[in-house]
């Protein structure tokens, strides 16, 4: 009598762990990326939206041309934020402005440099400006500095703000531009 041979199950196991692994790797294809902030009290996106949202209508009243700008800034309680980077600001910018680079706003750097949260504050950016050169290279209009500048000092409790509309050459007199001589080598 033939002893029955013995049947291994080896590739029954094989087509098993292979299908179970399909499966692992399909459901990890399948599932929503995790969160890139696992901790939103650091970084809240959502919450800097809808702060966008509540001002929208808010920031549209506070547009201001230049005749009014000109007006408002010689109060000597009122107070011009320039956010750009302080190399850009050294280069050019609006007499009178203050440079406060935007990567540096904090509650603490926005009392020091701006006082009580009931003044006046007047904001541009590059994107006020035609000419398109340095210091004043377009931004892309969606990007451009003045919005999230209005929107971190309203979210900071500075209300009192107003932003320039338009655009002006920077060699408008109306602008009050002054520079800094810039020097070559021979």
């Amino acid at each position: 009598m033939n002893p029955e041979p013995v049947r291994s199950h080896l590739p029954l196991v094989a087509v098993v762990a292979l299908l179970g692994l399909i499966v692992i790797l399909l459901g990890g294809l399948l599932a929503p990326p995790p969160p890139a902030q696992t901790d939103p009290g650091f970084v809240d996106y959502p919450g800097f939206m809808e702060l966008g949202a509540e001002i929208a209508a808010y920031r549209e009243t506070r547009l201001i041309d230049i005749d009014t700008f000109n007006a408002m800034k010689a109060d000597p309680d009122t107070i011009i934020i320039d956010a750009r980077s302080a190399r850009n600001y050294a280069l050019g910018h609006i007499d009178g402005a203050v440079n406060l680079n935007f990567s540096d706003f904090s509650a603490g750097m926005l009392s020091e440099v701006i006082g009580a949260k009931s003044r006046r504050i007047l904001i541009y950016c590059n994107n006020n400006f035609s000419d398109n050169i340095a210091p004043v290279v377009l931004k892309s209009a969606p990007l451009a500095l003045n919005v999230p500048t209005f929107i971190n000092l309203y979210g900071y409790g500075y209300k009192n703000i107003y932003e320039l509309s338009g655009a002006y050459s920077i060699e408008d007199s109306e602008i009050d531009w002054v520079s800094r001589p810039i020097y070559q080598e021979n």
